[in-house]
């Protein structure tokens, strides 16, 4: 049989075949409610009035929870719905989902965007863990002669395939806590384990339990920092049982004080800030096979020597979790009979955490409150150094002193994070 031949029997063929099949039709949920829950390991330092908006995830430390409902009904009167919640979350019964008022008020963020100027300076890009930088790194990208060829081959990112949520403008009613109303922090001892029922004026009612595979995941727990003797920072953390992947990014100053260094724990160059998010698990798998995402197994990264200068550099880490993945009702096995999609619920986790890139005996990371000190010793001695230096502010006759010291420390990691953040907002606008 030839090729011309093979060609018709198949043509026509392939028409029989696909007629005996039966394409269920699907129907999209009315409801839809993501629940984002975070657990951010955090410093132990403050966040300057402000600033919370602008810094990367763990930087306060804590449990957090996003509740976002979207519906295709619209409200009978005024949008009311609400989110009941288990006991163990310690948020007393129920969560108001408020539905946001119409218009847009000017944000801060909006203000800072409107009077950037273009940055002088540059960019340098580095991947990869190690004690050294590797072989044709950094990539450079200078600010004043940037063009759009530069910048696409500095920020250079992989795609990730992600559902988008709930949000104002995508559904016709929407509804989210935390809000103006209800913004209280979820509790220490806080879990989303248990029966939970989401109703209102606008929603069909959604009930749907979690289980302990599902609830907060563990806190990032990272070691000390420690210096290595040519000069590189080993990164170590213990592992986390529930955890899909892991990744790491840093950000600090160059040799100039307008130079902004990136760095990532990807073993192929990538920006990485796209990644330091909420990922599907079977996207987390795809990264790691692309040697990307570090796999359960890594509890080690060490970040080269010399990239940084001074101690204000920021190491921000993520662990990805599990999703839970809910509808109602479930899949008709007949594939002749429509599946109409009531509600949708998806539960994303992450954990995450942030250290100063600093040799930790040169109180570059403070140990978190309520944790105890790895080495009393050390302690004992950082105690006797400061002491004096209380005592004599306390007396009120060395305010010259103290201002000197002031000025006389180096940037701190808040001010090189805000730096480096208004930057990347300025040159992604291109």
């Amino acid at each position: 049989m030839n090729i011309r031949m093979l060609t018709a029997v198949l043509a026509a063929a392939l028409p029989l075949a696909s007629a005996g099949q039966t394409q269920q039709q699907v129907k999209p949920p009315i409801a839809v409610y993501w629940m984002s829950a975070e657990t951010a390991g955090g410093m132990g330092m403050q966040v300057p009035p402000g600033m919370g908006g602008m810094l990367p995830p763990g930087m306060a430390g804590g449990k957090r929870l996003h509740l976002d409902l979207g519906s295709s009904q619209s409200a009978s009167a005024a949008p009311r719905a609400e989110h009941g919640v288990p006991p163990a979350l310690a948020l007393g019964q129920s969560l108001p989902l408020l539905t946001p008022q119409a218009g847009r008020t000017p944000s801060t963020r909006d203000a800072e965007e409107r009077e950037f100027e273009r940055p002088k300076g540059r960019m340098l890009i580095y991947w990869g863990c190690g004690e050294k930088a590797r072989t044709g790194q950094p990539v450079i990208l200078d600010f004043a002669s940037m063009n759009p060829q530069d910048a696409a081959r500095a920020f250079r990112s992989r795609g990730v395939s992600r559902p988008r949520g709930p949000a104002p403008g995508r559904n016709r009613t929407y509804g989210a806590w935390p809000n103006t109303e209800d913004s209280r922090a979820v509790p220490d001892s806080g879990s989303i384990r248990g029966d939970h029922v989401v109703s209102g004026n606008y929603p069909p009612e959604i009930r749907f339990a979690v289980g302990e595979r599902h609830d907060f995941m563990a806190a990032v727990a990272l070691d000390p920092v420690h210096k290595t003797p040519d000069g590189a920072f080993a990164m170590k953390w213990q592992p986390v049982p529930t955890a899909t992947g892991y990744f790491a990014t840093a950000i600090g100053q160059g040799e100039n004080q307008t130079d902004v260094v990136m760095w990532s724990s990807s073993e192929v160059q990538e920006m990485g800030q796209a990644l330091m998010d909420y990922i599907p698990p079977p996207e987390v798998e795809r990264l790691i096979r692309e040697k990307i995402v570090m796999s359960t197994q890594t509890t080690e990264c060490t970040v080269p020597a010399g990239i940084f200068k001074g101690d204000g550099s920021m190491f921000n880490f993520i662990a990805y979790g599990d999703e839970l993945n809910l509808v109602h009702p479930p899949r008709p096995k007949d594939p002749k009979q429509a599946w109409e999609q009531v509600w949708a619920v998806k539960l994303r986790l992450k954990s995450t955490a942030m250290a100063t890139l600093a040799d930790e005996e040169g109180g570059g990371r403070r140990a978190r409150p309520g944790t105890r000190e790895r080495n009393p010793s050390a302690a004992r001695q950082r105690g006797a150094d400061v002491a004096p230096a209380q005592a004599s502010e306390s007396s009120g006759t060395s305010t010259g002193a103290q201002q000197e010291r002031e000025a006389a420390r180096p940037p701190s990691p808040v001010d090189a994070v805000q730096e480096g953040v208004k930057t990347l907002r300025g040159l992604f606008r291109f």
